[in-house]
């Protein structure tokens, strides 16, 4: 058997691995790398492989950067299945969609722009003065209607007139919905047939609700050969979610190869336990001092996680009960799914909720904001709330829009509570906010680009690691060492490459023969 890594190796983004046996050709995950607008757009619009060749899809997790190529995939010629747990599989029919309509928008956005360009240098110069600005308004008013929605017919028709390069969308809301078609949901812990000889069993990774580690059974040239993919690895002890699996089926136990995270290869987390306390804290400072907390958060899985613990400290008193805004369709959706997917809870979630009949998810101050008019009124909100929104990156979404209303008053204060991938404004907020409170919140304040204009970066950065999804060091060593599982070899992925290297280093002392595979590398198992 081969396996060739052809994303997320020496990098966080982006997972997929294909396995070859025989005649069959596996691929686990078809992510979308997130990064620079470039970079994003050469890595994810072609595929380095024919999809036809591919006989089955192996889902570890619906997150975009594990599932978001999927739609092109099935556009190209891919006609397999994509195997999966049921929850994920649910969650995906709202996830996908909501990245085709993102890939959509931004392709509309950017041939907005263009067309606007060339018809402002078409018939305006720099001493145009008034005429110019009356020009600049008419071009706006020719490509927008209701104010603030763009004008997708007439857009299409200057780009064609003035024989301009349109964007197209890496794909589209029906390429989202033929890939849905192909999806197959299991149960965890019961065989899959996925090729020749070729089965696939899933088991709980702890990542969020539903994330399955994948162990794959094959027979070479008659003899057992095993592959183990980690998919994301979870924390132990986390609320809401079992915790990633110790006990594998005897028949799984054996691995040949286990294709394993490496996002905190070289750090760890701030305990579970603290995590209430350190969050109280943050939420009475920012509203004593008369603030809004900021929370760019994923939709899938940390929405909720922050939901069930804002949950537990109004329960418990000692915070002041302030609104709770959800501002995210999809977030909102992703919640539904949560709520149909009870049996995937942890003991702890059933005890302290569900047996006293309540919601974890829901209560007297949350607020779902699904209008567009609702966000902006929101934004414009001075008095104390909270506000979690996506993308938990910062690079899309209505988390912006907040950002823009919020960023520059030192009242406020943006707390991050997930890994920040380089080169994405979330990241530069995290550093620039480090760096500022390292210096005593001296001098002039960072500035921070993003829609187009520069912002003072004053408001108040907080950055929690234990709402992490992503095991840390230690706790992916816990999994290796105390698991059952008997591993020959381990593939480092998903880490940025000073993460995958420092943790290869770490577990080759321990014994364990490592590698870090780079892009495009295949292993002969």
């Amino acid at each position: 058997m081969h396996v060739t890594f052809y994303g997320a190796a020496r990098e966080v983004t982006g997972s997929m691995h294909l396995l070859t046996a025989d005649s069959d050709r596996i691929l686990l995950d078809c992510g979308m790398f997130q990064g620079h607008r470039k970079e994003a757009a050469r890595k994810n619009g072609t595929l380095p492989f024919d999809p036809s060749i591919i006989t089955n899809v192996v889902l570890s997790h619906p997150h975009i950067d594990h599932s978001g190529r999927l739609p092109l995939l099935a556009r190209e010629g891919y006609a397999g299945r994509i195997i999966s747990t049921r929850v994920t599989q649910d969650a995906c029919g709202y996830l996908l969609p909501d990245s085709a309509h993102i890939q959509e928008s931004d392709a509309l956005y950017l041939n907005y722009k263009t067309v606007r360009s060339a018809l402002r240098n078409r018939n305006t110069s720099k001493r145009a003065g008034k005429r110019g600005k009356q020009r600049a308004r008419d071009i706006k008013k020719l490509l927008k209607k209701n104010k603030n929605q763009l004008n997708r017919q007439n857009i299409n028709e200057w780009l064609e007139k003035l024989h301009l390069d349109a964007v197209e969308p890496l794909y589209t809301s029906g390429d989202a919905e033929n890939a849905l078609k192909l999806f197959d949901g299991y149960p965890l812990r019961a065989p899959i047939t996925i090729g020749k000889n070729i089965t696939c069993t899933l088991y709980e990774a702890g990542h969020i609700l539903g994330s399955a580690i994948c162990i794959i059974r094959a027979a070479q040239n008659g003899r057992p050969v095993t592959i183990g993919f980690t998919g994301d690895l979870g924390r132990f002890d986390k609320p809401i979610i079992k915790d990633p699996a110790l006990n594998f089926a005897e028949e799984d136990r054996n691995i040949d190869l286990l294709i394993m995270e490496s996002t905190y290869g070289d750090r760890g987390h701030d305990a579970i336990v603290d995590l209430k306390p350190k969050l109280k804290r943050v939420l009475n400072e920012t509203f004593e001092r008369g603030g809004t907390l900021l929370i760019p958060s994923f939709a899938y899985g940390r929405t909720q996680e922050l939901l069930y613990v804002i949950h537990e400290l109004y329960e418990e008193g000692g915070v002041t009960r302030v609104p709770v805004y959800v501002d995210s369709p999809l977030a909102t959706n992703i919640t539904r799914v949560f709520g149909e997917h009870p049996e995937a809870y942890d003991q702890e979630t059933h005890k302290t909720f569900l047996e006293q009949g309540k919601n974890p998810f829901s209560f007297k101050q949350v607020r779902f904001t699904e209008s567009v008019e609702e966000s902006m009124q929101l934004m414009r909100e001075d008095a104390p709330h909270i506000v979690i929104s996506a993308s938990g990156m910062c690079e899309a979404g209505r988390i912006l829009h907040h950002l823009r209303y919020k960023i520059h008053n030192p009242i406020n204060t943006i707390l991050i509570v997930g890994f920040m991938a380089r080169h994405t404004l979330g990241r530069r907020i995290q550093e620039q906010g480090e760096a500022c409170e390292a210096s005593g919140r001296s001098g002039n304040p960072p500035l921070l680009r993003f829609l187009n204009k520069e912002y003072p970066l004053r408001a108040r950065v907080v950055k929690m690691d234990g709402f992490s999804a992503h095991a840390d060091k230690n706790e992916m060593y816990r999994f290796l060492t105390r698991s059952n599982l008997k591993v020959k070899r381990i593939a480092l992925v998903h880490g940025e490459e000073d993460q995958a290297i420092s943790f290869r280093d770490f577990l080759s002392e321990k014994g364990f023969s490592v590698t870090v595979p780079r892009t495009g590398e295949t292993l002969t198992v």
